[in-house]
């Protein structure tokens, strides 16, 4: 077909529908099913599993495991990125990364404990397609909208992802629901990982027909293209070091946004495990419904989040956020029930909705005057995925060492607590450092 000009509605809403294509896998997999699935695996006295030489709680394995992938892709995005737009073929890249996620969510089908290493390496590759995508994916955003049109198509992606993702959940749960016996619900959860592969896979053919290949600078792909992308991290973070406004609060955006993003990614485990539900039934309609609630109150948050930085300015509504989110902490350690599990759920949405869109559009408002933002949100991106790193591995080490994800969730407070500090010692305006 022709190729679509820059700004055209067509290529910027096959861009958009990509949304619609992987959103499944973090609903789906990351956020609800799989989470329940895993847990269900264990029979209620028997919660370790070896692996690795090691005896882990289940619990603190698959966190570990997810700790690792986050690793692998803070390392992989600037090589990526370094050379993306060197070769010219952004889209074949973006392909390689779908196929491999959808194909891991496919894999996981056939996880299970008596073959636990091919088992995690499909969750392993269903991970890291989902987050090596987006690398090229969000790249494709200034190639193909104008400045104007970024803001307004982007949220259309998110909408796009959302509705998408919530449809094939009810979905899943409609499959899971139906059956009578816990091993029938196993079976619908294991083919709802093969239709978020398919799904996956299949709806992101009309975004990879229509978006353009990418255009090569016709420079050969050499090693200092390829580690182009750590030298650009290394000359933002020179230039943190002469911005005491953006420095500081990019210390407290890594400390704040390790403990969200971990609690983002345990939330479902934690339900499984320390909730007093009443039958499996229960536990698994609650779960999901859970994820629901946070994922529909999080799009309010977002808009509640967003009309106090407006009057109350960005820093002060972020710690106030930061305090709800210190308390939920507190608060966690003492749910047990499936209601009290319902209303922190709401809670968490409430807050989650907002922070991560107050966060960033914090960071855009503080960027030195530059062309070159890019290379700031990459570093921006790179923190954020470290942090989960550590966050995780603090977690999972907490979960195996007390046996308890109670202790581990409440720990968390004490990011929160100095992530507020931190804001508090954000300048108001902006300082420049000499060398």
């Amino acid at each position: 077909m022709a190729k679509l000009e820059k700004g055209n509605k067509k290529l910027l809403n096959a861009w958009a529908f990509y949304d619609w294509a992987n959103s499944v896998y973090t609903l789906t997999i990351a956020s609800s099913i799989f989470p329940i699935f895993y847990s269900a695996l264990f029979f209620s006295e028997i919660k370790h599993i070896n692996a690795f030489g090691f005896e882990f709680k289940s619990t603190a394995l698959i966190t570990f495991v997810t700790a690792f992938t986050f690793l692998v892709v803070s390392i992989l995005s600037p090589l990526l990125s370094g050379i993306a737009d060197y070769i010219g073929n952004k889209k074949g890249f973006m392909k390689f990364f779908c196929y491999v996620g959808g194909l891991g969510c496919i894999g996981l089908f056939w996880f299970s404990l008596d073959h636990i290493y091919i088992s995690l390496v499909f969750y392993f590759m269903g991970l890291i397609g989902y987050w090596g995508s987006l690398v090229f994916y969000n790249s494709y955003l200034p190639d193909i909208a104008f400045p104007e049109q970024q803001d307004r198509i982007s949220a259309k992606g998110f909408s796009f992802g959302y509705v998408g993702s919530v449809i094939l959940l009810i979905i899943n749960l409609a499959m899971v629901m139906s059956q009578e016996t816990g091993e029938a619900k196993m079976a619908m959860m294991r083919w709802s990982f093969v239709m978020v592969g398919i799904w996956w896979i299949l709806f992101s053919q009309y975004t990879f027909y229509i978006l353009p290949k990418g255009v090569s600078t016709g420079e050969k792909v050499t090693r200092n293209v390829i580690l182009n992308g750590f030298r650009e991290l290394r000359q933002v973070w020179n230039q943190l070091k002469k911005d005491l406004r953006l420095k500081r609060y990019l210390a407290a955006f890594f400390v704040f946004s390790m403990a969200v993003q971990t609690i983002m990614l345990i939330a479902v485990y934690f339900g499984e495990e320390e909730i007093a539900w009443a039958d499996n039934d229960e536990k698994t309609m609650g779960l999901i419904v859970s994820i629901l609630v946070i994922q529909i109150v999080a799009i309010f948050g977002a808009i509640l989040t967003s009309r106090a930085s407006e009057k109350f300015g960005n820093i002060k509504t972020l710690i106030v956020v930061n305090f709800m989110w210190m308390f939920l902490c507190f608060a966690a350690y003492f749910v047990i029930t499936p209601v009290h599990f319902y209303i922190t759920a709401g809670f968490v949405g409430l807050v989650m909705g907002g922070i991560q869109a107050l966060a960033r559009s914090t960071y855009s408002k503080f960027l030195p005057e530059t062309e070159d933002t890019t290379s700031f949100f990459s570093f921006y991106d790179v923190a954020e995925k470290i942090g989960i790193v550590i966050g995780m591995v603090i977690f999972a080490t907490i979960d195996q060492i007390t046996g308890s994800m109670r202790n581990a969730i409440l720990f968390l407070f004490v990011f929160f607590l100095i992530g507020i500090i931190l804001l508090f010692r954000v300048p108001k305006e902006n300082i420049k450092l000499k060398k």
